[in-house]
């Protein structure tokens, strides 16, 4: 592990060392509210320009929030390398627990809560065709793993970087072929909306495939051009704050683009809040206490559990105004995520944190 990678991702060897937007996580998304919903307010001629720049007519794939999450996405695929992920046979037990929980529970655990909530508890208030879309955006929401802030949240615990870094890379490769399917299935199933698949399918190659394919012919190239030092400690390190820019960028986008939904239903934001709150406590709790059941080490076991509790955001909001348009009530479900992810994951890196003399004592990935 480089020491480029130790500064980003956190080393159980040394020291963790957070940068000022790892820090005041929380203040930088609410400022990025902020600033979103009074450009939606204030410039609503700007924003409807931005919001209109699509690929292709009808298309709903928004150009700016794209090449956004291509410039956080990419340098997420530079660092991943088959070797690592074909490692990973020889401690199989961590990554299964997150891939039970990622893909086996989360999705549907999600559909059943949107349910519950939204088509019984919460439908007085929100009725039958907000009750589908908001069904329809926590499904999307939840059948997107995170990614690029899985490692953040490894920090912040100590997690070990090989080991999320392979995780996170399972996780993305099994996106790429689940995703569509499992929204299409769950969201006819849930509710009474019908997924265009080929603007879902659409979405996958732009937001996943697209990054992904750069990022791995990028890597292959500039190791055998460069070298393994140049290419971790130099090219990697350059794209540090160009994703952080890049994820402020978007959130200011998302929030623009929700803000008449942010401000008229705010009521119906907190009742989305709901379910999702529900989902993330349980099913970081469930991949935690199965990560102590089959004895990982904590390095291990806490990753796990922040990858089952938070979303790829970025590609769920994308993902639902692609189907269902930028001021629909799924993409507002997404938007709920967004709010909702970064203080709910700092209270699960806590409680992670607190629980760390509970486990084993790490064993290097080697």
């Amino acid at each position: 592990m480089t020491e480029a990678e130790n500064s980003v991702n956190g080393s159980p060897d040394a020291p963790k060392r957070l940068n000022i937007f790892e820090r005041w996580l929380s203040i930088w998304v609410a400022l990025c509210m902020v600033v979103g919903v009074a450009l939606g307010k204030l410039f609503p001629g700007l924003t409807a320009t931005l919001r209109r720049i699509e690929f292709g007519d009808d298309s709903q794939i928004n150009v700016p929030i794209a090449v956004l999450l291509w410039l956080m996405i990419y340098p997420m695929m530079l660092r991943i390398d088959l070797a690592s992920v074909l490692g990973v046979r020889r401690r199989p037990r961590g990554i299964l627990v997150t891939l039970f929980v990622n893909w086996l529970v989360k999705p549907f655990s999600m559909a059943l809560l949107g349910w519950l909530f939204f088509k019984h508890l919460f439908h007085p208030w929100i009725g039958d065709a907000l009750a589908d879309q908001y069904i329809a955006g926590v499904i999307i929401l939840a059948a997107a793993p995170c990614t690029a802030m899985v490692f953040v949240w490894s920090n912040l615990t100590g997690g070990d970087p090989a080991y999320t870094l392979v995780q996170v890379s399972l996780n993305d490769l099994i996106m790429l072929l689940l995703f569509a399917p499992i929204v299409t299935f769950l969201v006819t199933g849930a509710s009474n909306l019908t997924v265009p698949f080929e603007v879902l399918l659409y979405s996958v190659i732009i937001f996943i495939v697209v990054p992904l394919a750069l990022g791995s012919l990028s890597r292959v190239f500039l190791l055998r051009k460069k070298g393994v030092e140049w290419f971790e400690n130099r090219f990697l390190a350059t794209f540090q704050p160009v994703t952080i820019i890049a994820l402020l960028a978007t959130l200011v986008l998302i929030f623009a683009f929700q803000a008449e939904n942010l401000t008229s239903r705010f009521f119906h934001v907190l009742l989305i809040a709901v379910p999702i709150l529900i989902q993330v406590y349980f099913n970081s709790s469930l991949a935690y206490s199965l990560m102590k059941l089959v004895r990982v080490p904590h390095d291990v076991a806490a990753p796990g559990a922040l990858i089952g509790a938070s979303n790829f955001f970025e590609l769920a909001v994308a993902t639902a105004i692609a189907l269902y348009g930028p001021e629909s009530g799924a993409a507002l479900a997404t938007v709920v995520g967004v709010l909702v992810e970064v203080p709910v994951m700092l209270s699960v890196c806590a409680a992670c944190n607190r629980t760390r003399h509970w486990f084993a004592e790490p064993i290097p990935l080697r």
